[in-house]
């Protein structure tokens, strides 16, 4: 148990803001060997269960950030959104980790130990890929994306975060094989040396430059911290800061930029009676186009809304928010709670916001082309561009990462920013409230940004995309299929040594 749970804990370390790749592999060696003496199923998922809780305990701590936004209110809520929130993540560890003892019947000697291992990192990674569905999903934290930042990443364009996983798990076959036949083992210790060496030795990918010509962004980065965005007395503080970084001179090398983006909820008032909150943010950006997150109403309930704004402050179109974040931004199963009588849970999102129809492409005009929206959370996920059908120029990102603190979550979204522009070949523009925003290339590389924490304004010529990539054709099917098969054949494996 001891090891599982170091194990798990060890494998966060590959996730930003830590960034220690190796870690991964090695934590989840570590988790896969602490199962092979579990004496049965029940065993195997209890220290499933705790290798995954300390993983997630680890790599998704910032979840208590948004319980301290009103510490007297909500703080008391936040220990225990950490535990139930990493012990529920857990069960997809657990899973696996019970299959494979049921598989293997038993302790297994040490000729068996390599193939049982072999087969839970293949069962865990398909059970990641399903905590990216289940229950609306949550791919957050996954293996492959301790991959991000290094030159892995360019394995998302052919096989996406699934392929990024399977990398990892690989690697900690081999390092378990190695620890189980203590060093004698070439064949995989040559494998897992030259998966260590080889992001030394590829040369780091950088998407095509944008040329003489190309269109000029201009991302808003006001830095209204969440305890203070909606006080009253604060809210024209930002609303003024906002308009000034708007309207500052632009680069001379650059010119003037044809688009300003602001981030997720920025504009001060509903966008329903945004006139003249409109018109000033218009005569700010000059003859620039506007997109600006804000709020609206349809009906009775509000929703979560990025504005397309022409020249002179005209909503040119909008899109709706259609991913909400569970208990964030509505409360799942709202009806039971309000039998509970949960009335504090219930609170902290009072109605909440209402979904948008689905994704949606932004025509922008011959210039900046057609746009891939994405509002915070939705960025998360890496199958939805494939259901506007048309394939877009460029995906824009606003956020307000002010939920999630100044220390690993605007890192980690940042992270998943750029293996969704990996994955796709298209460039990525990001604007966030606190930061960071950032313009990364069409290979998912970071060509400028703007610090955590700053206030600011970032010009920047809009990167070209490159040619669709293969994932962007096939989508995750070929990778599950690959690691089913390999889940497949270390179980046939697993039986065949028991026979014998």
């Amino acid at each position: 148990m001891a090891l599982a749970i170091s194990g798990g804990a060890i494998a966060a370390l590959g996730q930003a803001p830590f960034d220690i790749w190796p870690a991964t592999p090695l934590g989840l060696a570590l988790v896969a060997l602490s199962l092979v003496s579990a004496p049965g199923p029940k065993a195997a998922a209890w220290r499933g269960l705790a290798a995954g809780t300390a993983h997630f305990a680890v790599a998704l701590h910032w979840i208590v950030e948004p319980f301290f936004v009103d510490a007297a209110r909500h703080g008391w809520m936040a220990p225990f959104a950490l535990v139930f929130f990493a012990v529920g993540l857990a069960l997809f560890w657990a899973a696996p980790a019970a299959l494979t003892a049921c598989v293997a019947r038993g302790r297994a000697p040490a000729h068996r130990a390599i193939a049982q291992a072999a087969l839970f990192l293949a069962l865990l990674a398909l059970s990641e890929a399903a905590r990216g569905v289940v229950l609306t999903g949550f791919p957050w934290a996954q293996p492959g994306h301790a991959l991000i930042d290094t030159d892995y990443l360019m394995a998302a364009a052919w096989a996406g975060p699934q392929g990024l996983t399977l990398i990892v798990v690989a690697t900690a076959a081999m390092i378990a094989s190695l620890i189980v036949h203590a060093g004698r083992a070439p064949l995989a210790a040559a494998g897992a040396l030259t998966a260590f060496v080889l992001p030394l030795l590829l040369p780091t990918p950088s998407g095509p430059v944008a040329g003489p010509g190309a269109p000029v962004v201009r991302l808003v980065q006001p830095n209204a911290p969440q305890d203070l965005k909606w006080r009253e007395d604060m809210i024209p503080v930002f609303w003024e800061r906002g308009l000034a970084l708007t309207a500052a001179a632009p680069d001379p090398s650059l010119g003037a930029p044809g688009l300003v983006v602001w981030p997720e909820t920025s504009l001060p008032v509903l966008l329903d009676r945004s006139d003249a909150a409109r018109s000033r943010l218009a005569a700010a950006a000059g003859e620039a186009q506007v997109i600006v997150g804000g709020n609206r109403y349809e009906g009775l309930r509000p929703r979560n809304t990025l504005a397309q704004l022409a020249p002179g402050g005209a909503i040119v179109a909008v899109y709706d928010k259609h991913h909400l974040v569970p208990f964030g931004e509505y409360l799942p199963f709202e009806e039971v709670f309000d039998r509970l009588d949960l009335a504090a849970l219930a609170a902290v999102v009072p109605g909440g916001y209402t979904s948008g129809p689905g994704p949606a492409l932004l025509d922008l005009g011959e210039a900046f082309g057609r746009v891939f929206p994405m509002i915070c959370y939705e960025a998360i996920f890496p199958g939805y561009i494939r259901d506007v059908g048309d394939r877009p120029d460029w995906l824009l990102h606003i956020t307000n990462d002010a939920w999630f603190g100044t220390f690993s979550g605007p890192w980690q979204h940042l992270a998943l920013a750029r293996l969704r522009a990996a994955e796709q070949g298209l460039p990525v523009l990001r604007a966030a409230n606190t930061g960071v925003s950032a313009v990364i290339d069409a290979r998912g590389q970071v060509v400028s940004a703007l610090g955590l924490g700053e206030a600011g304004h970032l010009d920047a010529a809009l990167p070209p995309a490159l040619p669709p990539t293969l994932y962007a054709r096939t989508g995750d099917w070929p990778a599950l299929l690959v690691t089913f098969l390999v889940a497949l054949g270390a179980a046939i494996h697993v039986r065949r040594e028991e026979a014998h």
